[in-house]
């Protein structure tokens, strides 16, 4: 018997044909200590609820009640920073210099040692909540005046950012001694975006085989020195051709339902098989599953429901669904994602051009791949001078408070039919504010990163070439050609 406690009527765990229990109750210790004593059940999974009940392993466990799976002291030693960085050591895995810090004081005392920019958040947030990138010493002084307080008991938690870095996610499932490797997927916007905004891909399209092998191999060498049982998750980031481990998390991520969609592999239904005591090697699984073809992970935000919303994309999660497209390349699976979360891009037009100062050099490949497209290039004035500098071909438009006819009146009046726009820090120019909101309103596809904008390319061209087909999952499963455990 299997008993759920959500208080989420919205999710699939809460439908009637899920569980033989459904306690419609918030995760608070409280709150599942009643439940507990009620039902008295033989353990109780944490690990599938995310981040949530991962916090309340402990004190249950005080409290005697049996906590199924990876022990709560291997949780604690992949949460606690400390804990983490010296699991890193030992294991000869490179993570981003790290601090912590009790007050405004020691927050510019460690910045300065591991080096700007900065990642900097509270300690116990979840979907980034309070998170920033920092760059210089004023900033992080104003981080502290407006979005966080430090303490003793709440320390705020610094990172060296990774700037121009790519991440990537692994999903895998151990039972205390073998690994299985579900997926390595990679993010397609740059890190700096929270993972779960980030499009990504399966497999990756930019990894080699060399990264993707020692990403695996790092990943069992974590599950296996934590003697995890059940599901985990790794976050990593290249940077200057090093691989870096962000997080790991003794936990399913979000990602679990895709790669399992990908893969053909049940990867919850395998970690429920290991938390009765079953082993993988029981199992009739592929030692390492493959992927036949491509898939990509797209997320859905609610910005065209919330029209005071910032579009601009940041440590901070925002997004509030995601879809998943899949075909035999990667333009035509991102196609198809862009399609599902309502972004469907444009075969021809204009293209409007507002990037950082810092994005120029970067964007120039970008923008003139849409020019050979055959797309008219709109830039600003700035940004114009710098393209045609680099023989781009474009037409300069005047910025909202330069006069009339601006970009924005060519949004309004369906002249444009993609935007990129890079803004200009978090708290983004009125301009660029205006300028995303116009987007919205008229329906007009938008992108606010150049990897973005460069996928966008590839799936523009494939849409060109080939015509959209759809296919359901259960022929999915047919093309998928992996044996899936039976329940």
């Amino acid at each position: 018997e299997t008993i759920m406690v959500n208080s989420n009527p919205e999710t699939v765990s809460t439908d009637f044909d899920i569980s033989d229990k459904l306690y419609f109750e918030p995760l608070t210790l409280e709150d599942v200590l009643e439940i507990v004593e009620h039902e008295k059940p033989e353990g109780v999974i944490v690990q599938m609820g995310g981040q949530t009940p991962l916090r309340l392993a402990r004190r249950l466990q005080d409290l005697g009640v049996p906590i199924l799976g990876t022990s709560v002291d291997a949780i604690d030693r992949a949460e606690d920073r400390k804990r983490f960085e010296a699991l890193c050591r030992e294991l000869d895995i490179a993570c981003p210099e790290a601090g912590t810090a009790n007050s405004v004081a020691e927050a510019v005392e460690v910045a300065e040692k591991i080096g700007y920019p900065v990642l900097v958040r509270p300690s116990y947030v979840l979907g980034g909540r309070g998170m920033e990138i920092v760059y210089d010493p004023e900033k992080l002084k104003e981080y502290f005046a407006v979005a966080a307080s430090a303490s003793p008991e709440h320390p705020v938690l610094l990172d060296r950012f990774l700037e121009d870095a790519f991440e990537a996610d692994v999903d895998a499932v151990c039972d205390g001694e073998t690994v299985l490797v579900g997926g390595v997927m990679q993010h397609i916007e740059e890190a700096g975006i929270h993972s779960g905004d980030s499009a990504c891909v399966l497999p990756p399209y930019l990894l080699s085989d060399d990264r993707i092998a020692e990403m695996k191999q790092h990943t069992r060498a974590f599950a296996e020195a934590l003697g995890v049982q059940g599901l985990i998750n790794v976050q990593y980031a290249v940077h200057e051709g090093r691989t870096y481990v962000l997080e790991v998390n003794p936990r399913a991520s979000r990602t679990v339902p895709f790669v399992s969609k990908a893969t053909g592999i049940p990867l919850a239904r395998v970690a429920a098989r290991i938390l009765a005591g079953e082993r993988l090697a029981d199992m009739d699984l592929p030692e390492d599953p493959e992927v036949w073809d491509v898939a990509v992970k797209e997320a859905v935000f609610p910005f065209n429901k919330i029209p005071d919303a910032d579009t601009q994309l940041g440590p901070e999660m925002r997004s509030t669904g995601e879809v998943m497209g899949w075909a035999d390349s990667f333009g035509l699976a991102f196609a198809k994602a862009q399609v599902s979360a309502d972004e469907s891009l444009p075969l021809e037009g204009t293209v409007v051009v507002t990037v950082h100062d810092r994005d120029k050099p970067a964007a120039i490949p970008i923008v003139r791949r849409f020019h050979e497209l055959g797309f008219e290039i709109v830039a600003t004035e700035g940004t114009a001078r710098y393209l045609r500098g680099r023989g781009v071909p474009c037409r300069t438009v005047l910025k909202v408070h330069e006069g009339r006819p601006n970009i924005l009146d060519l949004l309004m009046s369906g002249d444009i039919q993609l935007l990129l726009n890079t803004p200009l820090g978090k708290h983004a120019q009125q301009d660029d504010y205006m300028i995303r909101s116009a987007a919205i309103t008229r329906g007009v596809p938008y992108t606010t990163t150049l990897s973005a904008a460069s996928a966008a390319t590839d799936a523009i061209m494939a849409l060109r070439s080939r015509r959209l087909t759809v296919r359901s999952l259960q022929e999915r499963a047919d093309v998928v050609k992996v044996a899936v455990p039976q329940t």
